[in-house]
């Protein structure tokens, strides 16, 4: 399954972005706007806080070592306590009034100069290349929520929470990027942890590490170019036509070749953004013989033809 997810997360383009390291001393409350095609996360490095999506809900309490994923880009508010909620303050009013530049560790003192009740946080996001998709991000909850992260996924991952807390907003040659690239690793494995917990089935992502399920996964990953059948798919997994093909619409939320396809298409749209290939090329890589039926598929897929998709990104 982790093969698999990196597979996914290195064809979909995914890349982080850290904005910065927080230290903010009571009361305090920020409200994060919302931003297409991200996921934010928030990770409590020293002391704790509240989080609520601005779809209401109830919030969400960050205990020290707590990490949170806010998919979609949704926006959110972070306080130190629930009276602070309603008081809390957009984030260009925080950076404005703490005079953050983007160097180093933002401060918001607040009112409350005791360094024991400070909460410190480590801040970014991630995101995915503009007409990129997945169920994976498509069906996560409003957040994903790991409890005491570094002690879960073992020492390295403690270890690496503490270097990132350490680089980021530093001073040290190369801090930042170094943070950086940690926080993609951060990202990939607390993925993975969602997609073994009991709440993947809940968001229909079971799938991902269903151990037969993912072993046809993985083989159209392998090789999506390749003219798989029902029948080669449920042998590859061990099963019957009817029962993988039952389980696997099930847990994925659509059928098997219906996936293939959906796939070819992210690869697709990878091709026709990142490289300089012609479309028929572009086809042949992803399984098509003709470029008519490529395209066909394509705009059915992604509402409008190859060669406007490529236009479109080239203008953005």
């Amino acid at each position: 399954m982790s093969d698999l997810l990196s597979d996914i997360l290195m064809q979909l383009s995914m890349k982080g972005t850290l904005y910065f390291r927080a230290s903010f001393r009571p009361p305090w409350g920020v409200r994060v706007p919302s931003y297409s095609n991200v996921a934010r996360f928030h990770y409590a490095h020293r002391g704790e806080c509240l989080i609520r999506h601005e779809q209401g809900g109830e919030p969400v309490r960050l205990a020290q070592g707590d990490l949170v994923i806010v998919p979609g880009g949704a926006g959110h508010a972070l306080y130190c306590q629930p009276e602070t909620e309603p008081d809390a303050l957009p984030l260009e009013t925080v950076l404005e009034r703490a005079g953050y530049r983007g160097e180093g560790v933002l401060v918001y003192p607040g009112d409350d100069n005791v360094e024991d009740r400070e909460t410190q946080l480590i801040c970014g996001h991630f995101s995915i290349a503009d007409g990129q998709e997945h169920p994976i991000f498509d069906r996560l909850p409003p957040f994903v929520h790991i409890r005491d992260y570094g002690a879960q996924a073992g020492q390295w991952m403690e270890a690496t929470l503490r270097m990132i807390g350490a680089e980021t907003g530093g001073r040290a040659m190369g801090g930042d990027l170094i943070a950086l690239k940690l926080s993609e690793a951060i990202f990939a494995q607390a993925i993975r942890a969602f997609l073994s917990s009991t709440e993947a089935e809940d968001a229909g992502l079971s799938g991902f590490s269903d151990p037969q399920l993912a072993r046809a996964l993985t083989m159209i990953h392998s090789n999506p170019s390749h003219g798989w059948t029902l029948e080669m798919l449920a042998r590859e997994a061990g099963m019957s036509r009817t029962g993988f093909a039952v389980r696997f619409a099930d847990r994925i939320g659509m059928p098997p070749l219906q996936y293939v396809t959906y796939w070819r298409m992210q690869l697709a749209c990878r091709a026709l953004r990142d490289s300089g290939r012609s479309i028929a090329d572009v086809a042949a890589q992803v399984g098509y013989s003709s470029e008519s039926g490529f395209s066909r598929v394509f705009k059915k897929e992604k509402g409008l033809p190859p060669a406007r998709y490529r236009a479109q990104v080239a203008a953005a």
